[in-house]
């Protein structure tokens, strides 16, 4: 079921929380999908001592993808999102392939 919203500055300065009652921070932006009158993503502003500021570091937000979002209200409910684990950070990364002359 899509979740309605009637106003766009209605999601504005919201908190946000996961569905597991972590508070997450307030969005801070709205990216929309303007020929189909859908929004695609939330931007969130991680706030001090938030459980995403504690996932983020340094980093001040993280885009939403709205197919995340369970529930638009007084506040926004969202998918809890997990921190990676150990071995997903320990992970390398390939190199990328060299230019060639």
């Amino acid at each position: 079921m899509a979740i309605q919203v009637s106003s766009i500055s209605d999601t504005y300065a919201k908190d946000v929380f996961t569905d597991r009652g972590f508070f997450c921070g307030k969005v801070e932006d709205v990216e929309c999908d303007l020929k189909r009158f859908k929004i695609r993503s939330l931007v969130i502003r991680a706030i001090k001592g938030s459980y995403l500021s504690r996932m983020l570091g340094d980093k001040k937000g993280v885009v939403i993808p709205f197919p995340m979002v369970h529930a638009v209200g007084d506040i926004i409910l969202i998918k809890h999102i997990a921190p990676p684990t150990a071995a997903e950070d320990a992970t390398p990364l390939p190199e990328a392939p060299e230019m060639g002359d």
